[in-house]
């Protein structure tokens, strides 16, 4: 199945259920467009390839065929496009900029990694997830976010052949 994300409306479509969902603070972009730090959500079609989960939330262990592992304190994601391990998994510290996953606002309790920018290219953009929106609503730096509730229960039906369609 397919997730349909449409920004103009501000919604997600999984399985027949659409639920408002959050994007990218500065809106959205072709994803040839997509620069390192913009604030744009790419637009395109994107495979969900793993998921992490906070371990010290209440989450049970997902019966999903995604990939998935539990998220540690240390995990990070490379945000520089200087660092051979450019939009890629990394572990902190680490001698590159790169962002920490392990967060206290919820945002990254469930963490679904997105196809975009792969094998990546530094500067087209990196860390494009699909998480849980933040207590307040906020856009994202560039991903998707639904409610926590919500990506916990569609978790049961992601597999590697899950895709993210962003329009």
């Amino acid at each position: 199945m397919t997730l349909c994300a449409n920004v103009s409306a501000g919604t997600l479509r999984f399985g027949g259920e659409i639920v408002p969902a959050r994007f990218g603070r500065a809106g959205s972009c072709p994803a040839t467009d997509k620069r390192e730090g913009d604030g744009m959500t790419p637009l395109g079609r994107y495979r969900l390839t793993a998921a992490l989960l906070r371990p010290d939330c209440g989450l049970a262990a997902p019966s999903t065929a995604l990939p998935w592992r539990w998220l540690r304190p240390h995990d990070g994601w490379s945000d520089d496009a200087a660092d051979p391990a450019y939009n890629r998994p990394v572990c902190h510290p680490h001698p590159h900029s790169a962002e920490r996953l392990w967060r206290e606002d919820g945002a990254y309790d469930i963490l679904i990694i997105l196809s975009h920018n792969t094998p990546p290219l530094p500067g087209l953009g990196s860390a494009i997830f699909l998480h849980c929106t933040q207590p307040d609503l906020r856009p994202t730096e560039g991903c998707v976010a639904v409610a926590r509730d919500t990506l916990a229960r569609w978790l049961s039906s992601f597999t590697a052949a899950t895709e993210i369609q962003i329009d």
